[in-house]
């Protein structure tokens, strides 16, 4: 299975799909540091106010990159779908985020009309 072709859902089941194989958590974690230059505009877009643009766009980045790490572990074992997909993240030392995406990696399959 290429990780391409697994679907991720934020749901427990898939509509219309059974599942048939649970093989467990899978995750994808991404740590990005911030470059000096959007550190100083978010420090100056704090004062005003407003969208910090630089960090909206690492954090989608990085929300993007842990989806596509947990799909390719989800691939590995197997699987052709994650159920109950989440995000996690944080914030390390003021100078790093962490993203992790993380889910149930299952095989499913479509009901059978009997």
């Amino acid at each position: 299975m290429n990780e391409n072709d697994i679907l991720v859902v934020t749901t427990n089941d898939v509509p219309g799909y059974e599942v048939v194989q649970v093989y467990g958590e899978v995750f994808g974690v991404l740590a990005r540091s911030r470059n000096l230059l959007s550190t100083i505009g978010a420090g100056l877009n704090s004062i005003i106010g407003g969208e910090i643009s630089a960090y909206t766009k690492l954090l989608s980045d990085s929300r993007i990159e842990a989806t596509e790490r947990m799909k390719k572990a989800a691939a590995e074992k197997g699987a052709n779908a994650v159920l109950a997909m989440r995000f996690d993240t944080s914030e390390m030392g003021n100078q790093m985020n962490e993203v992790a995406a993380y889910g149930t990696a299952v095989t499913i399959r479509p009901i059978q009309n009997r």
